[in-house]
């Protein structure tokens, strides 16, 4: 009886959020509304026998006794066996080589977005989930990239390749600069502190017009060449694709060194405990601006890419929303956590795309997934274990 009535709580608390959304239709045009009360009861019969479904599931698990539970395999684990892992890389990297060859144009490019979203959560994972410094102005970095090919090349007419090691060095510099300050901070102070340097690199660009033009931005951004070869534009998006690629499997193989680094450590060592970690003779000045450095150089580059990609710059593609959503790729994904900050990227830029088909609802599926993702999953995807002595030899043999 308490289940059933936690499931009409739940119904009702649903169709009340949906209300506004799904049951009244305005059209400004004949000045008339519409009231769809059918959709109304779908919502409601819909989040009854989910809610039902979420309590089954769960007295069945509370019920399951674990010495008659059979010992079930992490996949993860097997995953991390040479004879799995090559051939399971290997078939990855085919289709993902094959991709720009089977699908059109447009679904290419939406494909390079989702890599540059991978590129930019893997350098913010290096900030939140490895060192556990929450960082709200991650934009700020990709806006320092993003306007230094754009102003370099307009000035001085330097191209992408000259342009990309520069915006990854300024865009460090940038995080050094915004690391010092932020020392003694930690947690919310150090979000606050961070999403004001995000605000201020904005509205700089925004105001100083003869520095960067300000709102009407910079186009005519050359792409990335080859070699000096003309590129058509389906060429040119399906070289960019693969230059993007290449720039994600670099930044995993570095972002995997650095945690496995003794650096790396440090930073979990900072995350978990910063006294402890100061009593164990780690300096934290040190890490603390490697951190911020290391992160901010990843979204220099991203933010070149991203120069490179559009063509056309400007403030208002990089406000708050856009560090909300990188930072959303981290949680989602799992702190810490490489594999599961990839599909996170790609889940949370691919998803709104190929729900196109659901027209106005697309967004309120959206939301509705990453709800079930967060109450099933509270970790991310790929919560992180921590490793000990005996783990790492069950992993090994």
């Amino acid at each position: 009886m308490s289940a059933l009535k936690q499931a009409a709580r739940t119904a009702l608390w649903f169709a009340f959020l949906t209300f506004p959304l799904l049951v009244i239709k305005v059209n400004p045009y004949e000045r008339t509304v519409v009231w769809r009360w059918q959709n109304l009861l779908y919502v409601a019969l819909a989040a009854f026998a989910g809610s039902l479904l979420v309590q089954a599931a769960a007295a069945f698990k509370t019920r399951k006794k674990p010495q008659a539970a059979a010992p079930a395999k992490d996949w993860l684990l097997l995953l991390n066996k040479m004879a799995v892992r090559l051939p399971a890389l290997a078939l990855l990297l085919l289709a993902l080589g094959l991709f720009p060859h089977s699908v059109s144009s447009y679904q290419v490019s939406i494909m390079i977005t989702a890599l540059l979203y991978v590129m930019l959560g893997l350098g913010l994972n290096i900030v939140v989930g490895m060192a556990g410094l929450l960082d709200l102005g991650y934009v700020a970095f990709y806006a320092v990239g993003a306007y230094s090919y754009a102003l370099l090349n307009l000035h001085f007419g330097i191209g992408f390749w000259t342009a990309l090691p520069i915006g990854g060095i300024l865009a460090a510099l940038f995080g050094i600069l915004l690391g010092f300050p932020v020392l003694r901070l930690r947690g919310d102070y150090l979000a606050i502190v961070t999403l004001g340097f995000g605000e201020i690199i904005r509205l700089v660009l925004e105001n100083w017009t003869e520095f960067s033009q300000g709102p009407s931005g910079i186009s005519g951004i050359p792409r990335p060449g080859f070699f000096g070869m003309e590129l058509s534009l389906q060429q040119s998006v399906i070289y960019l694709y693969y230059l993007m690629l290449g720039m994600v499997i670099f930044t995993v193989f570095a972002a995997s060194r650095l945690r496995h680094s003794r650096i790396g450590r440090a930073w979990a060592a900072l995350r978990e405990d910063e006294i402890a970690c100061r009593a164990m003779g780690i300096d934290k000045t040190r890490i603390k601006l490697a951190a911020f450095a290391s992160g901010a150089f990843w979204a220099g580059m991203a933010g070149v890419l991203f120069a490179a990609k559009t063509t056309f710059v400007n403030p208002a593609s990089f406000t708050f929303m856009e560090s909300a959503i990188i930072l959303c790729i981290v949680v989602l994904g799992g702190m810490g956590s490489i594999p599961g900050v990839i599909i996170a990227a790609l889940t949370l830029i691919l998803l709104p795309e190929y729900l196109r088909a659901l027209a106005d609802y697309r967004m309120l599926a959206f939301g509705a997934a990453l709800v079930l993702l967060m109450i099933f999953r509270p970790g991310g995807l790929f919560a992180p274990t921590r490793q000990t002595c005996v783990s790492r030899r069950k992993n090994e043999s």
